[in-house]
């Protein structure tokens, strides 16, 4: 049984989290002309961020209200990089490198170098935030967790076909061939990247245990790790069937 099905929580109330997406399209309307490479994430992510809002209405989740923390606290991190860019102010390398990209870049390169600063680099440390250690120590309520945040693969699964259509990349006759397997790809990759994210979080929460500068050194190790997976982007070929045989996620390694 699919996760998001296999138990519904009460409907909640998703105005955070349409609040959110209301953020996204307002640094989406304002794009200085020199930045409009980055508005194919910025539109993504605000559909994707509707999304959660209507699964969290509809009852999809099993703590609505935590979703919809979590959704907040995770967006945050991707505004204030933005914002701190646009003011040429220090922002984390994933995002530095991110934006820096050649504009002329095809976008989807362009949307894979964000998702990937955004779920390799900042989800974790996301998740860590709005998963105390007294809940790391609650096997059930820790496992409640994991299912919510497995269940938010739904919905981005969901969402795939949708932006093939909103997006309007498929103008070339192998684009259209390739149209199916690319959609099997990320669905692929993206389960495979929570499921790091999951494993990567756990090791940040040790390290909180162990204090700031523990925390902040794995923090950096996860730094140099995004970065990295940056070449594998850029490569020539069909980059998402790439990303489903090789992998889309990095993982922290344990103590």
């Amino acid at each position: 049984m699919s996760p998001a099905r296999a138990v519904r929580g009460t409907p909640g109330d998703p105005a955070g989290v349409r609040a959110v997406a209301a953020a996204l399209r307002a640094r989406q309307e304002a794009l200085p002309a020199g930045l409009a490479h980055r508005d194919t994430f910025l539109g993504v992510y605000a559909r994707v961020t509707v999304a959660v809002a209507d699964a969290v209405a509809a009852g999809v989740f099993e703590d609505p209200a935590w979703v919809s923390t979590w959704d907040e606290v995770f967006a945050e991190l991707f505004l204030a990089a933005h914002d701190a860019d646009l003011r040429g102010e220090p922002v984390p390398r994933p995002w530095r490198l991110a934006f820096a990209a050649d504009p002329a870049m095809h976008p989807l390169g362009h949307l894979l170098l964000a998702m990937n600063a955004h779920i390799n680099f900042d989800l974790p440390q996301s998740v860590a935030a709005v998963v105390s250690d007294a809940d790391f120590a609650d096997p059930d309520l820790l496992a409640r967790r994991d299912r919510d945040h497995q269940r938010i693969d739904e919905v981005l699964f969901a969402r795939v076909r949708a932006e093939d259509a909103d997006l309007g990349w498929k103008t070339r006759v192998v684009d259209r061939l390739l149209a199916p397997a690319n959609r099997w790809a990320s669905r692929r990759f993206l389960r495979e990247s929570r499921e790091k994210v999951w494993r990567s979080t756990a090791v940040l929460q040790q390290a909180r245990v162990e204090g700031p500068a523990a925390y902040d050194a794995r923090v950096a190790e996860l730094d140099v790790l995004t970065s990295a997976k940056i070449a594998e982007f850029l490569r020539p070929g069909p980059v998402l069937l790439r990303l489903a045989l090789r992998g889309f996620g990095v993982t922290l390694p344990p103590a």
